[in-house]
């Protein structure tokens, strides 16, 4: 199993970040279902940590605070407001229907999780090889992030997480083909689905009252850090990752901060890793 996703992998870890797409497949696929995650890819070489460029120790402490952009940002994402006869015509077209609507603020959101994930500052500050393994876990890691606030807006939530996830799946599948993965493409998406709901279980399950504090550092190492299997973070890696799990703690406190217009329409962005870097480094 293991070498079989070793050969997978080889080309998939040559890919660029995964992009954005304008919507979502003609395919249903599930994400409340569940399923038994494989063993992640793995190198030949074990994750070998280097001298982080920030201070972790001081980062991702401040207390959590509400992800919505103000009113006046310019990053804000607006629907289109059309008058006349063309708003009559977009409306007999459903332009304006909840699905439409749902649809249009999925793609937001997930734009706003490939700019978290797609740009330099997470994986410097995590100290991260940008391969497709990495690129693909951290993804993974912040769809559970909206999918678990999604989930708290009860059966609204459900369905958007549901537009949400197939606009990922797409991309998933868009950006394997481009890798190079054309011979049993299929195959390998079951593979990497089996992996996102491993992942997210495992996610849930570290968050639950019960659950050590360790658990989540110790799940993030396995699905993010770990090229060589351990189950454990060494001690050179033990620094980056408690530093994700406060990070990814953090957000989930803020994303249950985040109105549910915000939520809805994209209008919200994740910690800025760069203005927590500089801060950290500020106070070195």
């Amino acid at each position: 199993m293991l070498q079989r996703w070793r050969r997978a992998f080889t080309p998939l870890c040559k890919a660029g970040s995964l992009n954005v797409v304008s919507g979502a497949t003609g395919t249903r696929h599930s994400y409340a279902r569940v399923a038994a995650a494989p063993p992640l890819p793995t190198k030949d070489k074990p994750f070998t940590p280097q001298p982080p460029l920030v201070n972790l120790d001081k980062m991702f402490w401040s207390a959590p605070c509400s992800l919505a952009l103000p009113p006046d940002s310019p990053r804000r994402v607006e629907e289109p407001n059309y008058q006349g006869i063309k708003r009559f015509i977009l409306k007999l077209m459903l332009f304006y229907s909840k699905q439409s609507k749902s649809i249009r603020g999925a793609n937001v959101v997930y734009r706003r999780i490939i700019s978290q994930v797609d740009k330099p500052p997470i994986y410097e500050v995590f100290n991260l090889e940008k391969t497709f393994k990495t690129t693909f876990s951290l993804l993974v890691l912040h769809m559970w992030l909206c999918l678990r606030r999604l989930k708290q807006e009860g059966k609204e939530g459900v369905e958007f997480g549901q537009y949400l996830y197939e606009i990922y799946n797409h991309d998933v599948e868009l950006r394997v083909s481009k890798a190079g993965v054309n011979l049993l493409l299929t195959k390998w998406m079951k593979d990497l689905e089996k992996i996102f709901y491993g992942n997210i279980v495992a996610y849930d399950t570290a968050m639950l009252p019960e659950a050590k504090p360790s658990d989540l550092a110790t799940v993030l190492w396995r699905n993010i850090f770990s090229d060589d299997g351990s189950s454990m973070p060494d001690a050179g890696a033990s620094q980056l990752v408690n530093a994700m799990a406060r990070y990814a703690r953090r957000e989930v406190s803020c994303m249950t901060l985040t109105d549910k217009e915000a939520l809805f329409s994209g209008n919200f962005m994740f910690t800025p890793l760069k203005h927590e870097s500089q801060s950290a480094k500020a106070h070195q």
